[in-house]
């Protein structure tokens, strides 16, 4: 099964990422892997993608395609892969259906996790990290037993910047801005399928297995 996951930060694609790999074998693929791997195995694609990114720039949808390619062309993808945080935009989209065709693949699910603004901003804002560990708390869901202190280590939570409100509902807009339009692209081919990812873990992963036996070969 070829798939892809979509969904807001803080929506839990990570997690449910994780559950698709353990049940079906097929690997998570993010941009970001991806990119550290071609640029640490110094293949020509990663040369030109670390001349962008040590410059803090955009990697160009040119070479991100050809380093997508590089990593499905493996053989721990021969039986299918999960792309998380790709394609970002309708004409990645359009370019990977485009490199996916050349290579005698399809996207067969598009699982796009719901959450609402308002859910994402709790989840995130109320994330704390260990400065010493790097442990991660959630001051609601779950709380370290000492308000501001490390469980495991003793080291202080802090805050990211990244997980600031203001900071949570820019990153929101973005993806709301750039991901509509691959929602309608994926409805149109008949591949998305949509879940409610309110729901506690089991109950998003109960939903997206049911959409995988499904459509599985």
């Amino acid at each position: 099964m070829n798939l892809i996951l979509l969904g807001a930060p803080g929506a839990g694609k990570g997690t449910q990422a994780k559950i698709i790999m353990e049940r079906y074998g097929i690997p998570q693929i993010s941009t970001g892997d991806m990119l550290r791997e071609a640029v640490a195995k110094g293949t020509e694609l990663g040369k030109k993608a670390k001349e962008f990114m040590t410059q803090g720039k955009l990697v160009p949808d040119e070479i991100v395609i050809g380093i997508v390619r590089e990593r499905l062309a493996q053989k721990d993808c021969e039986n299918g892969f999960i792309l998380d945080g790709f394609p970002r935009t309708l004409a990645q989209a359009e370019a990977l259906d485009k490199m996916l065709g050349e290579m005698g693949k399809k996207i067969d699910a598009v699982i796009n996790v719901n959450v609402p603004e308002e859910e994402v901003v709790k989840r995130i804002v109320h994330r704390r990290t260990c400065k010493k560990c790097g442990a991660i708390y959630h001051l609601i869901y779950s709380p370290p037993k000492k308000p501001g202190i490390c469980d495991k280590c003793g080291g202080e939570l802090y805050q990211r910047d990244d997980d600031k409100e203001e900071t949570v509902r820019e990153r929101f807009r973005v993806y709301r801005k750039n991901t509509e339009p691959l929602i309608d692209y994926y409805k149109k081919k008949g591949v998305l399928y949509d879940v409610d990812g309110t729901k506690d873990i089991e109950g998003v992963k109960k939903e997206v297995l049911g959409i995988l036996e499904k459509i599985k070969p």
